[in-house]
């Protein structure tokens, strides 16, 4: 594993992820750092090519003090590159940073004292014990926080003497987060945390996050599960193609950008969509099977009901339900994907 490109402590693992500790002082006994006018995090025309390859293009957005701010977006839209440029571990060509007033690329040994960082991939060296790791990566700094507490704090003291390769992998997350909080950042970045976990981990998973910002902690969550998204995060920017195509808060966006209302019903006989789709207020019409899904805004159900009984089709079995952060990205993203749900609200 790498901190910020410095110190090398294993070898690639078959699982986990990268989790880099970059704080070190204590928010309340030491002077904080200077927060910009608009936020604590802010990106302003952040551009960064590989090659010929432009990752990210032009993206800004600011980040307040206590936020969950979440990043989303298909798999290559440029998640990690904007975060690794937030945290120092990639160097950008284009655009501005600045973290609590720092600049990640000149100030990188301060962003050290005041980020926390698990990115999405990394390595671990499979035969460390839980403390072990902890130890090690709280010897990087001068004021850490403290160990057996942290284990604690984390759902890990049943699994304080268990070696790195025998955790699940709700547990190496769970040493994950632990690694970035080692160093008491008051900014954390947590890259696709619950990829690859079963629901009940995910869960778990989600209450650690929460947890985490409970201490005071502003994060940046990048995911693309779109559940993981409405239950956790204060505003959420959706990034696409390397742009920002829309940021606001997972509600808002949903009734922005969603489509509207959507109601469902299953039709006595077939009818010409027309008939429905010129009506006032309603946005989209499509079929689903032998079932009818009508999206738009207002009363739906009364004027698709009396549209309907007009030309003798009875509408049965009406379900409305209102739009979803996953109805606003599949439509600002132009394409369908597989988006992460669940019956957690």
């Amino acid at each position: 594993m790498t901190a910020l490109n410095t110190i090398d402590v294993g070898t690639q693992g078959s699982s986990g992820a990268t989790a880099m500790s970059v704080g070190v002082q204590p928010r309340r006994q030491g002077v904080p750092a200077p927060a910009t006018a608009r936020g604590i995090v802010e990106v302003t025309g952040l551009h960064k090519t590989y090659g010929r390859i432009a990752a990210v293009q032009d993206v800004s957005f600011s980040v307040g003090e206590g936020e969950i701010f979440g990043i989303l977006g298909p798999n290559g839209a440029g998640k990690t590159t904007t975060v690794e440029c937030i945290s120092g571990l990639r160097r950008h060509e284009g655009g501005t940073i600045t973290v609590l007033g720092l600049d990640p690329q000149r100030d990188r040994d301060a962003l050290r004292e005041v980020v926390g960082v698990q990115l999405q991939e990394g390595s671990m060296r499979s035969e460390l014990k839980v403390w072990e790791l902890v130890h090690l990566f709280a010897s990087f700094y001068r004021n850490p926080r403290d160990e057996t507490e942290l284990i604690d704090l984390l759902g890990l003291t049943p699994k304080r003497n268990a070696s790195y390769r025998s955790l699940s992998g709700g547990q190496k997350q769970r040493l994950s987060v632990a690694l970035a909080l080692i160093g008491n950042p008051r900014i954390a970045i947590l890259d696709e945390l619950t990829t690859g976990l079963d629901p009940q981990a995910r869960r778990d998973t989600w209450e650690l996050i929460e947890q985490v910002r409970d201490q005071d902690v502003t994060i940046l969550l990048v995911t693309h599960f779109m559940d993981e998204a409405e239950r956790l995060c204060d505003r959420v920017a959706i990034v696409d193609k390397g742009r920002v195509i829309a940021m606001g808060t997972p509600t808002g966006l949903a009734q922005r950008e969603g489509g509207g209302n959507h109601m469902r019903f299953q039709p006595s006989q077939r009818f010409d969509e027309s008939v429905i789709a010129g009506l006032p207020g309603i946005n989209r019409v499509e079929r689903q099977g032998s079932r009818v899904v009508v999206s738009g805004t207002g009363d739906l159900v009364n004027r698709v009901t009396q549209a309907l009984g007009a030309i003798g089709v009875q509408v049965d079995d009406i379900q409305l339900e209102s739009a979803t952060l996953e109805d606003a990205f599949v439509r600002l993203t132009s394409r369908p994907r597989v988006v992460g749900r669940s019956d957690q609200s």
